[in-house]
């Protein structure tokens, strides 16, 4: 399987944006980590290696341990030291609002994420799950490859 267009050369200004709204969660007061541990699992989810690849280097770069890297898939299995309670409400409501609209089953990972988030962590939650939603959909639609050698910034 191969590329089907030179993506990352083609429509500058979307990918800018998007770039930019990637960076803008990443900035926001979520932190880092969750956005990365929430990039990861969402990727894992609609199966997108690009991603996947690049969000498990940046938790490996912000010193996340392999072994809770490796767990994220099971997380509600994983020991409790493995994700805090604000994290697994984070994964919880990811992997709800991910499978819309096929599957509604937000009401209970909503009533969790509340007793951690505020107002406005939610709605940057809500950014953070789209952007990599839509990363996800453009490298798999597109089927941009895990790259052997990762470009420099990603």
């Amino acid at each position: 399987m191969s590329a089907r267009i030179p993506f990352f050369t083609l429509a500058p200004a979307p990918l800018k944006a998007m770039i930019a709204l990637s960076g803008a969660v990443k900035q926001s007061s979520l932190g880092p980590r969750l956005v990365e541990l929430v990039n990861l699992r969402v990727s894992q989810i609609n199966g997108c290696g690009m991603c996947i690849d690049m969000h498990w280097r940046d938790l490996v770069k912000q010193g996340a341990d392999y072994r809770h890297l490796n767990a994220i898939a099971g997380w509600r299995e994983a020991p409790l030291s493995f994700f805090s309670a604000r994290e697994r409400a984070a994964l919880g409501w990811a992997e709800a609002v991910n499978a819309l609209p096929h599957k509604d089953d937000t009401d209970k990972a909503y009533a969790e994420l509340r007793e951690h988030f505020n107002d406005t962590e939610v709605a940057e939650l809500a950014y953070a799950i789209s952007v990599i939603k839509g990363w996800n959909m453009i490298n798999l639609s597109l089927r941009n490859q895990i790259p052997e050698v990762p470009a420099p910034g990603m």
